[in-house]
This record gives C-alpha cells, structure tokens and sequence, in this order.
C-alpha cells in the first residue's frame, strides 16, 4: 500500500468525528517540502474525555490498536498534553497522537492552520512555522539530520510562504537560536 494511502488510514476516520486535528511531523514537512519516507503520522489533537468513544469507533479493532480508555485518559490529563499511538494492525503504520494540553505552541498552530487537499481528502496541516520550530526541537533532543532535511527541504521549496517573524518569535521562545544557527547556516 502507498504511503499517501496508509495516511488516509489515520486521516479519513478523524476527518468523519468532531474531532479537531492538524497533521504535523514528517507528512507535514514532506507536504510543504520534498517527499521522503516515514514510517508514521503525526497528529496534534484537542480531545477531551467525552471524543474517545469516537476515537474507538473509528479505529475498531482488530483493524486498529488504540490503547485501553483509560491509557488515553491518563493521557488527557497531562496539562503540558500526553501522546499515544494508534496502530494499523495489517500494515503496522502508526499515527502518533500528541494532545493539545494547555501548550501554548499548539493553540497557535491551530489558529494558523492550513486546509489542503491530500489525495483527494481535505486535511488539517500545522503552519509551516510550527513544523520547523518542533523539527528544531527534535533536533535538539535527539540530533537526527531527518529533522534537518526536512527543515532545509520546507525552507527551499515554501520559503516564501513561510511567516518569519512568527517563526523567529517561536524559535526564540522555545530557547532554539543556537540549533536554528546550526540547521540555517
């Protein structure tokens, strides 16, 4: 199965519940960048306890593992926003789930998000600004040259799109001028 078509896995279903999401990580930046492999979706998601039964009827299993409600739960509760991980069990592509909490970057990306066709499906993508300034942060974390790629790949292709300012402001928030040196130099 295509890569594009293992997304549609993840995103058809959350396109069907009330249920906001942006699409960021590596399908973001290939989305604003050059394509590449991955492995996985990521998501930035605003559930609250109430949305999970949705969450569970559109990933049933076995077609889906979704972890046990009260995983999810526990999750939700975090006030800087859990994670967790949805499997498809007959390919084994996941989407990574990272939840809103009351982390200010994510509020930004959704107001700022962008609507875009993906193979002839709407979807939700985070701001380019908001791709580069968490790809600098995972730089920062584990110093994979995947985030550079990226980076570089998003400033090349949609550099003109991109909002400087605002991502200056956030890279200088989040404590990121010196790996924003090093991946821009």
């Amino acid at each position: 199965m295509p890569e594009a078509e293992l997304c549609l896995l993840f995103i058809r279903p959350l396109n069907g519940i009330p249920v906001r999401y942006i699409v960021s990580g590596s399908v973001a930046a290939i989305l604003y960048g050059e394509p590449r492999l991955t492995h996985d979706v990521d998501f930035v998601v605003h559930l609250r306890v109430t949305d999970l039964d949705h969450m569970i009827r559109v990933f049933p299993s076995p077609d889906f593992y979704v972890p046990p409600r009260e995983v999810m739960i526990e999750e939700l509760q975090r006030q800087q926003g859990g994670s967790f991980n949805i499997i498809h069990a007959d390919t084994g592509f996941k989407a990574d789930l990272y939840l809103t909490g009351r982390e200010e970057l994510h509020a930004w990306a959704f107001r700022n998000a962008r609507r875009m066709d993906y193979c002839g499906e709407p979807v939700v993508v985070a701001p380019p600004e908001y791709v580069i300034v968490r790809k600098l942060e995972y730089y920062r974390e584990g110093g994979s040259d995947k985030h550079v790629r990226d980076i570089r790949s998003m400033l090349a292709v949609s550099g003109e799109e991109i909002d400087r300012a605002a991502m200056q402001d956030w890279i200088a928030r989040r404590g990121l001028e010196e790996v924003w040196q090093r991946v821009a130099g």
